[in-house]
């Protein structure tokens, strides 16, 4: 005669089966929270490369198609006659600003939030549809010859993917903005394949610390984000350039004055950026109208200068190799500056960064060949001081050095330009910082702020970090009910509340353990009976320095919020504190 099953117990038989497992990797593995964040980081990286990627093809698409060729910017402007390379940037112009103008009916209510103002300023969400406009506009302008750079929207569209997650498993405003910058980070990686400066470039340029709280999920995002364009086929150096060598210690003279020079034209340089936004604005025309005006005036640049569409990477390569002499070169950087100046004065999304290593490498050539002429000795290759160049004026433009110096190293290679190109970019930071506080990222986050003050997110109390709606029990929940909970949230605790929201103690996952070896005890074990009263809380008021002491000692990842009546108020995250630590000791510096 065959056994009769009681379903009941078959259940419980489950619950600890799968609960003994539960146990186990807790025990064996102890995943934190900090492991977790490293895990979402690397998809976050993994989504910015093929968002990244998938963005360069649609620019080459589009460019291919207004431009009948599959070469290169300035390659294809070459080749077209001179009323095409007038009306092509000037209809990239127009369509990005349709795509604007109509985008405005599309983010109606949306806030018009880039990466760097939720990362900074904001609470890590980034509007969807308004992204994907801003985005779609830029690549308009890109395809079709404007002079700005494409790694603003590529970095944009991979933290809006990184945000998207966040948003999806609800993450915390701490986590949720750490997760956006590594968004970030995973773009810049994918642009220049430099997934050391990708993470760099986030730390020191807007999260403002390189804490290793922040950087190591950076690290995880960029390294993932390489290594995807890697197994894709798209890795190696950006700019391919043959070996250069320190002729002479005496090379290291001019090459400080390089530094000076480069630390004194990056001010300037921004300074004409900003004054031809201001032109635009002043002649009173609308967005689109701009948009085109900016496209007609690089197209008319172009005419008899086709060097200037784009981002300017084809002519720095030409400066690298030695393909191009120093007397054009005058011409076509004084024509780049006031094509970058018409792009992005009329108000045309994209980056300047790369056009910014073109001003470097121009700049720096230039001396090159100057002190070459004078005193061969002194600069016995000029490309090299280009190379140096590039580094010396994007440190000046950014103020951060140390992303300058790493970056340059990823996109060439080349180790032995490193002294040099270390020496010339700290004199050229220091040189700009003298001249000029404004820097190439800080004055839109400084301009957002003097808008809006309020949307500065100040973290200085327990109360402002707390996650409502903690996994709870009653304390006469049953053992069923407590192993559903353990099973279906990743808690290592359950908080015990009485029925008016009194906190009476909590239920660890180590406290179940006697108990899953017999379904018989177990169904009649009550989270009264095994919770502990005494176990550690936090109030609101607290401040956050007094409540890291209490996660000091103990392997316990969340604490539970209790008012001073007792309630249960929410649970505080250790990740989140000690972020909140990182920012407010980065405010305080």
């Amino acid at each position: 005669m065959k056994a009769i099953h009681d379903p009941a117990k078959l259940l419980m038989e489950r619950l600890l089966r799968l609960l003994r497992w539960r146990v186990w990797l807790m025990e064996h593995l102890q995943p934190t929270e900090w492991q977790l964040t490293l895990l979402w980081a690397a998809l976050a990286g993994f989504l910015g490369a093929l968002a990244s990627l998938f963005f360069a093809t649609c620019a080459e698409g589009v460019h291919q198609m207004v431009t009948n060729s599959s070469a290169g910017v300035v390659e294809s402007m070459r080749l077209l006659p001179w009323w095409a390379r007038l009306v092509i940037p000037a209809g990239g112009g127009l369509c990005a600003g349709l795509v604007l103008m109509l985008g405005k009916r599309l983010i109606r209510g949306q806030s018009s939030t880039d990466y760097m103002e939720a990362i900074v300023i904001g609470d890590g969400r980034l509007p969807l549809r308004t992204s994907l406009v801003k985005s779609t506009s830029a690549l308009f302008t890109i395809a079709t010859g404007g002079s700005i750079g494409r790694e603003g929207p590529m970095v944009q569209l991979a933290a809006l993917l990184a945000s998207l997650i966040g948003r999806w498993r609800q993450f915390s405003t701490q986590q949720l903005r750490l997760l956006v910058a590594c968004g970030a980070a995973a773009g810049i990686a994918s642009a220049y394949h430099a997934p050391i400066a990708g993470s760099f470039f986030v730390a020191e340029i807007i999260l403002g610390t390189i804490a290793m709280e922040s950087l190591g999920p950076l690290v995880a995002a960029s390294v993932t984000a390489a290594l995807t364009l890697q197994v894709l086929g798209y890795s190696g150096a950006i700019y391919d350039v043959p070996k250069f060598q320190l002729g002479s210690p005496l090379e290291m003279g001019p090459y400080v004055m390089l530094g000076l020079l480069a630390g004194a034209l990056a001010p300037l340089f921004l300074r004409s950026l900003r004054r031809a936004e201001k032109l635009f604005v002043e002649t009173g025309l609308p967005l689109v109208a701009r948009l085109t005006l900016g496209g007609l005036l690089v197209g008319g640049i172009a005419i008899s200068v086709p060097e200037v569409a784009g981002n300017g990477y084809s002519v720095v390569m030409d400066v690298l190799k030695g393909n191009i002499v120093w007397l054009p070169l005058i011409g076509i950087v004084l024509c780049k500056w006031l094509a970058t100046a018409s792009s992005v004065g009329s108000g045309a999304q994209g980056g300047v960064f790369t056009p910014t290593l073109f001003m470097g490498a121009s700049f720096g050539y230039l001396f090159g060949s100057a002190v070459h002429a004078v005193w061969p000795l002194g600069a016995a290759n000029p490309q090299a001081f280009a190379m140096v160049g590039m580094g010396a004026f994007l440190s000046a433009a950014s103020r951060a050095p140390v992303m300058a110096v790493i970056m340059l190293f990823e996109m060439t290679l080349s180790y032995d330009i490193i002294l040099p190109l270390m020496l010339c970019s700290v004199v050229a930071y220091f040189t700009a910082r003298g001249i000029d506080s404004s820097s190439l990222y800080g004055e839109a986050i400084k301009r957002k702020e003097a808008e809006d003050p309020t949307a500065v997110l100040t973290t200085r109390l327990v109360g402002d970090l707390v996650k409502k709606d903690p996994p709870q029990v009653a304390p006469t929940a049953r053992f069923s009910d407590i192993a559903k909970l353990f099973l279906s949230v990743r808690v290592n605790n359950v908080y015990v509340t009485a029925p008016d929201g009194r906190f009476l103690g909590a239920v660890s996952l180590h406290d179940i353990k006697p108990y899953l070896g017999d379904p018989g005890v177990a169904e009649l074990v009550l989270a009264g009976d095994i919770l502990h009263e005494n176990f550690p809380r936090v109030e609101p008021q607290q401040a956050l320095n007094e409540a890291l002491g209490l996660f000091i000692g103990n392997e316990l990842q969340r604490l539970p919020v209790v008012s001073a009546g007792g309630l249960l108020l929410g649970s505080l995250s250790k990740n989140d504190l000690m972020l909140a630590l990182v920012e407010k000791r980065k405010k305080t510096v």
